[in-house]
């Protein structure tokens, strides 16, 4: 596993070496496959797995392993919310 990156000191295009990640990938860090619980938004991949909010994977009607940027649009908060996770890769 690559080390934990806090997102407020990562810019998106940054020369940060992190992992990239499949879809594929993503989609078993869901909670339920694996333990991990892994979500990505603008290209970023969050670990998430420490938000009693995604406990399971669920969070409301949204599930882990899943790329969330248009999702994000109708939630009652902005993109900042995740800076309180750390960033583990980049998706591919």
């Amino acid at each position: 596993m690559s080390a934990l990156i806090n997102p407020k000191t990562l810019d998106k295009d940054s020369t940060v070496p992190l992992p990239v990640y499949t879809r594929a990938q993503l989609a078993l860090c869901n909670g339920q496959d694996k333990p991990e619980i892994w979500i990505a938004c603008r290209g970023l991949i969050y670990d998430v797995g420490r938000s009693r909010l995604w406990k399971g994977g669920k969070h409301y009607e949204h599930w882990a392993g899943q790329e969330l940027s248009e999702e994000l649009a109708d939630a009652p908060h902005t993109a900042q919310v995740l800076e309180r996770f750390s960033v583990i890769g980049r998706l591919a």
